[in-house]
């Protein structure tokens, strides 16, 4: 069964037949389904009042287990984002109500960032709604081959990991 990818392929190697494209065949898959999971990612959130920066801020909390607070070191580490866009962030989820800012007991300088009980509810909800909006996006694989799928965009990504 052919697909767009194909389509896109099967033109570049007409007009450049003195080039290799064989990566599109898994690149542009990858970012065309990056995309559908971007949108995806967006509609689930919107229907819980978040964008997505602010889901990974909450959820990087909420994966933190009980009580739910990080410093906004650990935040920036967690999300791969810059202390300034972090505060940013952190100023938009505590007008929101999401988050509250604690003294650091080990710090008298520091803070941390703790998820109030309607950021708890408001990751959980967007979580549950983003898990059946990827369970759609993945309906058209077996287990064995997301399983499989997923090994391979593994042992792709782990170079780029921290």
């Amino acid at each position: 069964m052919e697909d767009d990818v194909d389509r896109l392929i099967a033109a570049w190697e007409h007009e450049r037949p003195d080039v290799d494209v064989s990566p599109m065949h898994v690149l542009s898959r990858v970012t065309r389904l990056a995309l559908h999971l971007d949108r995806a990612r967006k509609e689930a959130f919107a229907d819980h009042d978040l964008e997505p920066s602010e889901f990974d801020v909450l959820s990087a909390l909420r994966r933190s287990g009980d009580p739910y607070q990080l410093s906004p070191g650990q935040l920036v580490h967690e999300t791969l984002v810059t202390s300034g866009t972090m505060t940013n962030r952190v100023d938009r989820l505590v007008r929101k109500g999401l988050v509250e800012r604690l003294p650091d007991p080990d710090d008298r300088r520091g803070v941390q960032v703790r998820l109030t009980p309607t950021g708890r509810a408001a990751v959980d909800g967007a979580l549950d709604a983003l898990l059946a909006h990827e369970k759609q996006l993945l309906a058209g694989l077996g287990e064995r081959e997301a399983g499989d799928l997923a090994a391979s965009l593994r042992t792709l990504s782990r170079p780029f990991d921290r």
